[in-house]
């Protein structure tokens, strides 16, 4: 590191070592909040002795953030950010992965590749259509209205459709 202070003999030997100060303490105390929530209901660590499926905790990640997507900042069960429960279940997964006591029920591999295909086929689309129509978004609803109006309103206007 180019910051280091060369007359510190602690600094010289840790300033190359798993950095901590590099992690968002704010999400770290969140999740640990969340993580406690799961100490309380299934005890302390329990993914370590029970080991977990890869299956179980890939789903809950993408069910709390499809809900975060979807608009719901906060799961309702909990009162925690459905974000920072997803990564508590992917905490969960990769220690258990680290541990080795994970049981890996995903489905068969994909070829190598696979992702830059999808990839490739998404700039080709991109550069078909360069002046793309923006997005609705929270961020500009009220100047693009609600597509269930427009739709509506198109419906009325051309029932054909």
């Amino acid at each position: 590191m180019s910051d280091r202070k060369p007359t510190n003999p602690k600094e010289a030997w840790g300033s190359e070592k798993a950095p901590i100060s590099t992690v968002s303490m704010p999400v770290l105390l969140e999740l640990g909040v969340a993580m406690l929530e799961g100490a309380l209901k299934y005890g302390r660590h329990n993914y370590r002795k029970a080991g977990v499926k890869a299956s179980t905790y890939h789903e809950a990640a993408g069910r709390h953030m499809a809900s975060f997507w979807e608009g719901e900042d906060i799961d309702p069960a909990s009162g925690i950010s459905h974000v920072t429960k997803a990564i508590a279940s992917l905490m969960v997964l990769r220690d258990s992965m680290i541990f080795g006591n994970w049981v890996d029920d995903r489905p068969p591999k994909m070829h190598v590749g696979w992702m830059e295909d999808l990839n490739a086929k998404a700039k080709a689309l991109c550069a078909k259509y360069p002046n793309a129509v923006p997005a609705v978004t929270a961020l500009n609803f009220d100047t693009y209205g609600s597509p269930l109006e427009d739709a509506v309103r198109g419906l009325a206007e051309d029932p054909e459709k």
